[in-house]
């Protein structure tokens, strides 16, 4: 009987052995540490005020032309919508039984236009513009709204500055866990 347990002892002392090393790494044994580039090439997200936007300028006349290579296939030729979401009009509509949600019409803050262009388009090819493209395809976009002159260029300073026509339109949110003390600023 002694000598049946000897060679169980054996293996446990094996497996200890193997998993003491890896315990090291992580609790699972498995993967390792982002370097901090990994993380920078993901810590790309804009506040509502802009903080984070990146250099570069892009023009109303430029984004018409990425529009219509990029953006128009789902969005339609004025951005009037098609298979993808309407993003021109709806101003004076969100208080009546059929509110049209766009850009122009619902969107409080302009550097979150840019926020979700950069990560979430073209749909085919997330992240595939550059910083230039998708200052020139907001540009067009807050134009197409009447938001920007035709000539206007837009880069962080001057999206920042733009006041949309329902940013005080939305309400603060009572939740006890929402408005968090311990995280209202530089969180």
């Amino acid at each position: 009987m002694h000598m049946r347990k000897l060679p169980i002892a054996a293996f446990a002392v094996f497996v200890l052995a193997c998993v003491a090393p890896a315990q090291a790494q992580s609790p699972y044994g498995i993967g390792r540490s982002a370097t901090p580039a990994e993380i920078a090439g993901w810590n790309i997200d804009i506040d509502r005020y802009g903080n984070n936007l990146p250099p570069g300028t892009g023009s109303v006349v430029h984004g018409r032309e990425v529009f219509d290579q990029h953006c128009a296939p789902c969005h339609g030729a004025k951005g009037e919508g098609g298979i993808g979401e309407r993003l021109v009009g709806g101003q004076g509509t969100l208080a009546t039984a059929r509110p049209v949600k766009t850009v122009g019409s619902y969107w409080p803050y302009a550097p979150t236009l840019f926020d979700y262009i950069r990560r979430a388009m073209p749909q085919n090819a997330p992240q595939s513009l550059s910083n230039e493209d998708v200052y020139a395809v907001s540009a067009y976009i807050l134009y197409l709204n009447d938001l920007l002159s035709a000539e206007a260029i837009l880069g962080a300073k001057s999206l920042s500055a733009i006041k949309m026509p329902n940013r005080n339109m939305f309400v603060g949110d009572a939740r006890p866990d929402v408005n968090n003390p311990a995280c209202m600023a530089n969180c």
